[in-house]
């Protein structure tokens, strides 16, 4: 049965959301429905000032308010190591762990050829950049433990192989084939420091 066309049309914009089939929207277009005006307003407002106002970090590609983002202006931070990651929400499975006290680099994706993603596509010679400016003692790549990543690692631990700088990857505390965003905080604990050199 046909339902309101503003109905049907929130139903299907929902289902476009990752992981949200059609049952799950429906139940979340009635949710919508059946709350006060100003819920769904405070939901629609949200949304648009996360579109609005997050943008990327212009030293580690992170999401970010501010420009460097808080963690690359912590005077705390220690700069000397870098954490290399594909995406922001890896940034913050590993923040939630809070055991890391360097920096990051989000590369934007792996390498995938059969997808059309090469080393241009990603912020692969940005972290060069930052590395070839100095004071990089290590970079920990810690790029999902799947063939993608795998690759990706490898290229990264070749290009930065004439800087004399120390690479390293996470250590096999993650599945094989997993996501750093779905990995308990232990498992980010171990992984990074059982980390090893490539």
């Amino acid at each position: 049965m046909k339902g309101p066309k503003s109905l049907d049309e929130l139903t299907e914009t929902l289902q476009e959301l990752p992981g949200v089939g059609r049952k799950t929207a429906e139940r979340l277009a009635f949710h919508i429905l059946k709350s006060p005006a100003k819920n769904a307003k405070k939901l629609s407002d949200a949304i648009i000032a996360v579109k609005e106002k997050v943008a990327l970090c212009s030293v580690c590609f992170s999401i970010t308010e501010s420009d460097p983002c808080g963690i690359c202006a912590d005077p705390e931070r220690d700069k000397s190591i870098i954490c290399v990651v594909e995406e922001p929400h890896d940034v913050y499975s590993i923040e939630k762990v809070g055991d890391f006290r360097g920096v990051y680099h989000v590369l934007m994706g792996v390498l995938s050829p059969l997808e059309g993603i090469g080393p241009e596509e990603l912020k692969i010679t940005e972290l060069a950049a930052r590395v070839k400016q100095g004071g990089v003692k290590e970079v920990i790549v810690a790029t999902n433990p799947n063939m993608e990543g795998e690759a990706t690692a490898m290229y990264i631990s070749k290009t930065l192989a004439p800087m004399e700088t120390m690479v390293t990857r996470i250590a096999r505390g993650l599945p094989m084939g997993g996501d750093l965003e779905y990995a308990d905080e232990m498992t980010l604990s171990k992984a990074l420091s059982g980390r090893m050199k490539i």
